[in-house]
């Protein structure tokens, strides 16, 4: 029996170590193949840039070899990337061309697309053909691709192109339910971000704003494609109102939206033809290949450095989402651009919502240290509204995109009182001794009263002045003007240009020639920071959260954000200087 006993043991001790041993070995088998993977192709001659618009698109996304091992079956896009690869395949003499597979894209505000959109308009300078092929095109990559010289349809596709629309959720009546109401602090009469927690439909105030930039943004689309499409302004309108999703690609075709119906495999011939490829395999290149290429080659001239902050501004990075501007790091990456000699210029690249008015204030700081030194120029990306203006409005020189939301000079204060919650649902009370009038203040057994209250919103009122201030002084403006543009409004680019909020409307390719010219310096190139964390620094973080969040997302579609934003609530400290994600911009 103690021989059985212990053969057994040993048996299942060897299992175990055989299963350990197993594991590691397979763990560096995975990383050798990915390491392998993670290698660029050298570009072979006469290839197509392959662009695949499908996933989520942001500012910029770190790699992710294990997504495909976990289940992320949905990519996220990096805009930086996108850029990058296209800007360097227009002097790249192995590209002939660039071919476009439009699938879908969320997370996509339409400056994004625009940026994309302009950038493969210039890349056409090169002569270079631009071929777009799709089964189904959403609006928002039928925008990009009607810059293309062809769009492809499959002969049973479809087109949307139906207008825009902003539909907020208000949150109200589901939080009155569970016993909770928000205790809202804010000013500014069209900051809004307050609203879905205590109303049940937009304000008049919000409406017209909204209006106005929804509107502002369509014309500029719609503009757009006119102009590529050659189709007037009124019946690509007209087209718009008949729900094009539902008409027949001959219709489609007739209607001058696309140039040619064929299946996938008939869109070889027309690449062909178009890189000069009659025989043999027709090589691709994707966007890293390309970009690679591009950063291995040497390195002249000046430095111009592009910092990239995309994503809520925060006092600390959350829980739900990493594409986040941390403060405290972001001051520190700053602090170091400005004490290397060898940049001689910074574009701040920005595209956020904004957040933490705190974290704003603390990266406001920065860049004005940062400007004392070398010439800032900021490049508005998506959004570059509240927080995100107030970190870019002491710029040197301040470019955005003619759809850019950005704006929205207001802050707000939003605290959750649950003691209804507490006390009616839940059957809990309190009681209280205190030895000052305001001991117990912020606590969840009742609200404020009404001399906290007062106090809180004159707190508020302080931290508008301060931001009216940052932005006058920024602006070289009166402090009267500044007002008389702000109470949390938002506007586009363009509307931002003639208001004096920006200076001119531009791309990033725009803001470095800037800043270069601001550098007095002819001879540069462009280096990207903050650096991306090589994607083996995940390897022992567990990214069941990740996918989580990148299924829902996929899922929840333009109501992920809104949705994140009310479990957010949690994570909001102090006074906020934000945006709320609720442009929800549907296209």
């Amino acid at each position: 029996m103690k021989d059985f006993v212990k053969y057994t043991l040993a048996t299942l001790c060897g299992l175990f170590l055989a299963g350990i041993a197993t594991s590691v070995l397979a763990t560096i088998a995975i990383i050798g193949m990915l390491s392998v993977d993670n290698g660029t192709t050298p570009i072979q001659p006469r290839s197509m840039l392959r662009l695949t618009l499908n996933g989520i698109l942001q500012e910029d996304a770190p790699e992710d070899p294990f997504g495909t091992l976990f289940g992320n079956t949905y990519p996220v896009l990096s805009q930086k990337n996108i850029l990058a690869a296209i800007q360097a395949a227009k002097t790249n003499p192995d590209i002939s061309g660039i071919y476009i597979e439009a699938q879908a894209l969320s997370g996509a505000t339409p400056a994004m697309l625009q940026e994309i959109r302009e950038n493969l308009a210039d890349f056409k300078k090169s002569g270079k053909p631009v071929i777009a092929y799709g089964d189904y095109y959403t609006q928002g990559c039928y925008y990009i691709c009607s810059v293309a010289d062809k769009i492809v349809l499959n002969p049973q596709g479809q087109v949307t192109w139906c207008g825009m629309a902003s539909q907020p959720i208000f949150y109200k009546d589901l939080l009155e339910k569970i016993g909770i109401k928000m205790q809202v602090f804010k000013v500014g009469n069209y900051k809004s971000a307050v609203e879905p927690f205590t109303a049940t439909e937009m304000s008049e105030a919000n409406r017209e704003q909204i209006t106005s930039y929804l509107n502002d943004i369509w014309q500029t689309m719609v503009a757009d494609v006119s102009r590529s499409r050659h189709i007037s302004p009124k019946r690509l309108n007209a087209y718009a109102d008949s729900l094009t999703a539902f008409r027949q690609a001959e219709e489609l075709k007739d209607m001058g939206l696309v140039d040619t119906l064929c299946y996938i495999d008939g869109v070889s011939g027309m690449l062909r033809t178009a890189t000069g490829k009659t025989e043999g395999k027709l090589p691709f290149a994707n966007i890293k290949d390309v970009t690679a290429t591009a950063d291995a080659a040497p390195k002249t001239g000046d430095k111009i450095a592009i910092y990239y902050a995309y994503g809520d501004i925060v006092d600390r990075k959350t829980d739900w989402n990493d594409a986040v501007i941390d403060a405290e790091e972001t001051c520190r990456e700053l602090k170091k651009l400005r004490e290397d000699k060898s940049v001689k210029a910074v574009v701040l690249r920005v595209n956020s919502g904004g957040g933490s008015a705190y974290a704003s204030e603390q990266i406001w700081h920065e860049v004005e240290l940062l400007k004392a030194a070398k010439p800032v120029v900021a490049s508005m990306g998506g959004m570059a509204a509240s927080g995100g203006y107030y970190i870019a409005c002491n710029s040197d020189y301040i470019m955005a995109e003619p759809t850019t939301l950005t704006g929205s000079i207001g802050i707000f204060g939003l605290i959750p009182d649950a003691s209804r919650l507490l006390t009616d649902k839940l059957g809990l009370h309190f009681d209280v001794v205190k030895t000052n009038r305001h001991a117990d203040f912020g606590t969840v057994a009742r609200p404020f009263d009404a001399s906290e209250a007062a106090i809180l919103q004159s707190y508020i009122r302080k931290g508008y002045g301060l931001f009216t201030r940052r932005v006058a002084e920024g602006r070289g403006m009166d402090a009267r003007d500044v007002e008389k543009i702000a109470e949390g409004r938002v506007w586009t680019g363009k509307q931002a240009a003639r208001v004096g909020l920006v200076d001119t409307t531009g791309n990033l390719q725009a803001a470095i020639r800037k800043a270069a010219e601001l550098a007095k310096t002819e001879k540069y190139h462009t280096v990207a920071c903050p650096l991306p964390a090589p994607w083996y620094e995940g390897l022992l973080e567990s990214p069941k959260e990740d996918y989580l969040n990148s299924a829902l997302r996929e899922t929840l579609g333009a109501q992920y954000a809104p949705l994140m934003n009310l479990a957010q609530i949690r994570h909001l400290q102090g006074i906020q200087a934000r945006l709320p994600y609720e442009p929800n911009l549907t296209n």
